[in-house]
């Protein structure tokens, strides 16, 4: 089977579902099974056709073989339906709008239907279903005068003005405007009133002559006008119509497409048939909701489709604009009412190029995005590939790009992990056990609070988000992570002594004696070893860590302090403690302040006195990577310290931001 989308580039497939990915086989990438129509070019660009393996070429033989055959058998003049003056008249019928469309033609016995009339196209349909269920003669005979009765003229007629008069009347009548009617209602009982009751008339011309009354008949008589007037004409015109002839019943529909409006759909090749398999959100075929997938195109604008590659489905819309008509089969298949969808915000935590995906459906309309961009997914629809816009791009893209979905996703990077563990096992885990023991060596005041450097088991693929806008008084604490000596330290000691009543450090807690010069509450919290434990334990702790024998820790209390007292709370913590504050109520903003180049870096250091060794450049630079690689789904943002000045102007600029912008955050914080 090949497939394609009404808009660009062509690949041949098995006869597989166009939806279903088989993923045993990573070796044999999936070919691309959907071509779309005019695909806008900065959503993706048409390939050249691919050669035609020899599998295809047989399918194009046995095609060929189907139609000789048909030929030779007389059935070409049932299927070619352009050949066909039926059809032909039916499809120059113009389209009417308004109550009173005609909803039948009478000439050759065919039955038009339009939209408002569609219990009668369910009945058609299933009399032709039922005819060929029902062989015993009794039933054949009944069906074939129930047929007669709904394709007779005066029966039509009936149907017609039935259904004329039950719109007329579920129609509410609009309102009529009142102030000239009241006035000219109040002269007209004054005049004809007796001298006695001449009172009565003057009260109620005063009263309508009121500024009360005079306001609410005026509000009344505009709304009035408005509902009066004639519903306007949109741009986008869509029609519908049912024909029933012969054996088969066809739809023909008429889109109205403007020249920047994708059509967004995408078809697929069945033998010698055109199937449309995928409607995609924004464009013209989703507004008008006349196509469907599983129909099959007849007819695109008087040129028959049957038997066309997607390739030529392509080109022959390529420059298709205004009227479209399609003469389709409607697809057989029962689905239920499309539920109203929600869009749903989401933020990638990983890269997608669709250019480089051999899974994708639809190369042309795969959506490209970075680590950290914000995707608005519209339909999941196909659990396997969602159709999103990037957050900023819905103006700017008519068309939905597809993606992979979260559970596709997850599977095919779970085989992905699999099949790189199976390659080199033994040379990953000496190479894991040699980083590890080396950390051990290194002093560190800090550890992480059980927590690895990154959770092997979960695949991360998207995270809903929502927007938040900090209140005044509840400021988001700020997060500064980064190697050592990239200026995270000293960023934020400019912080907290440029701005002393704005931000704040939170107060550690130890288990070591207070020094002469400390005051508990303000250098430390000073508390037992055993309370300290009890803390751990019960998960208090951000982060801690022993040094000499005594623990030293952050802890979420600590941090909430400084929150409440109206300040924001500047924090440096180890990645490895990121985890643990993210699922706390605390919502923090984590910026990741990276290295310039090596270069560039060592120059910074020789300006703080530092002499640097290569090696030790590189470590830094590959430290980077590391923490970028395996945290980066936690930080909000990132500056590369290139100058201490300027890294601290933006980091002022971003946490400023918080009080006027809102931001996206994880979903589960505000639930």
């Amino acid at each position: 089977m090949t497939t394609s989308h009404m808009n660009g580039h062509i690949t041949e497939d098995s006869d597989s579902e166009a939806k279903n990915v088989d993923l045993a086989s990573p070796e044999e990438p999936q070919k691309h099974r959907e071509m779309a129509v005019d695909c806008p070019g900065d959503l993706g660009s048409r390939m050249m056709p691919m050669r035609r393996s020899a599998q295809l070429e047989r399918i194009r033989q046995q095609q060929e073989d189907i139609r000789r055959r048909r030929e030779e058998e007389g059935k070409k003049q049932e299927l070619d339906l352009t050949a066909s003056m039926r059809l032909k008249k039916l499809a120059q019928i113009p389209p009417k709008t308004g109550i009173d469309n005609p909803i039948f033609d009478t000439e050759e016995g065919i039955v038009l239907e339009s939209p408002h009339y569609a219990k009668l196209f369910k009945l058609l349909t299933s009399l032709k279903h039922i005819q060929h269920i029902l062989v015993d003669p009794q039933s054949q005979e009944d069906i074939s005068l129930i047929l007669q009765l709904v394709q007779n003229t005066d029966f039509q007629n009936a149907f017609k003005i039935h259904n004329a008069v039950t719109v007329h009347m579920n129609k509410a009548s609009p309102p009529y405007p009142l102030i000239s009617n009241a006035q000219e209602l109040a002269q007209e009982v004054q005049s004809v009133l007796k001298p006695s009751h001449h009172k009565d008339g003057q009260e109620l011309n005063a009263l309508l002559n009121a500024p009360h009354m005079q306001a609410l008949l005026l509000a009344h008589d505009k709304v009035a006008e408005q509902e009066m007037q004639p519903e306007p004409v949109t741009d986008e015109k869509i029609y519908e119509n049912v024909g029933v002839y012969g054996g088969e019943t066809v739809k023909i529909v008429r889109i109205e497409k403007a020249r920047d409006i994708p059509l967004g759909a995408t078809v697929r090749n069945e033998m010698d048939s055109v199937i449309i398999s995928r409607i995609v959100k924004g464009g013209a075929a989703e507004k008008s909701g006349l196509l469907h997938e599983g129909d099959e195109v007849l007819e695109i604008n008087g040129i028959e489709i049957r038997g066309k590659d997607v390739n030529e489905v392509f080109d022959l819309l390529a420059d298709m604009h205004g009227t479209l008509t399609f003469v389709l089969i409607p697809s057989q298949q029962s689905k239920p009412p499309p539920a109203k969808e929600t869009v749903i915000h989401v933020k990638a935590h990983f890269d997608y190029d669709p250019s480089d995906d051999p899974y994708v459906p639809c190369r042309e309309l795969g959506l490209s995005f970075q680590k950290g961009d914000i995707l608005h997914v519209i339909s999941q629809e196909d659990p396997n590939w969602w159709q999103a816009y990037r957050d900023g791009d819905e103006d700017n893209q008519p068309l939905a790009g597809l993606i992979p979905g979260k559970s596709f996703q997850q599977q095919r990077e779970a085989m992905k992990q699999t099949i790189e563990e199976d390659k080199e096992p033994e040379k990953s885990g000496k190479l894991w056990c040699a980083k590890k023991n080396k950390k051990k060596r290194k002093k560190v005041l800090y550890n992480a609070n059980k927590n690895d450097d990154y959770d092997n088991e979960e695949i991360l693929t998207y995270e809903e988000m929502s927007l938040y806008h900090q209140p005044a008084n509840r400021k988001r604490p700020i997060v500064l992570i980064g190697p050592q000596n990239c200026g995270q330290n000293e960023l934020r000691q400019r912080l907290m002594n440029n701005e002393v009543d704005r931000f704040a450090s939170a107060v550690p807690h130890t288990t070591r004696s207070r020094r002469e010069t400390e005051v508990a509450g303000r250098d430390y919290h000073f508390i037992s070893r055993q309370a300290f434990e009890s803390d751990i334990a019960a998960g208090k702790f951000i982060e801690y860590g022993e040094f000499e024998k005594n623990l030293y820790g952050t802890s979420i209390d600590s941090v909430r302090q400084v929150i409440n007292s109206g300040k924001i709370c500047l924090l440096n913590l180890h990645t490895q403690s990121l985890k643990t504050l993210r699922n706390s109520d605390l919502k923090p903003y984590i910026i990741f302040v990276a290295p310039p180049s090596q270069e560039r870096l060592r120059a910074l250091l020789a300006k703080e006195g530092k002499n640097p060794k290569p090696e030790e450049l590189r470590e830094i630079i590959e430290k980077t990577r590391e923490m970028e690689q395996n945290n980066g789904h936690y930080f909000d943002t990132a500056i590369v310290n290139s100058d201490l000045d300027k890294a601290y102007q933006e980091l002022l600029r971003l946490i400023n931001k918080l009080d006027t912008e809102p931001q996206w955050v994880p979903s589960t914080w505000l639930r």
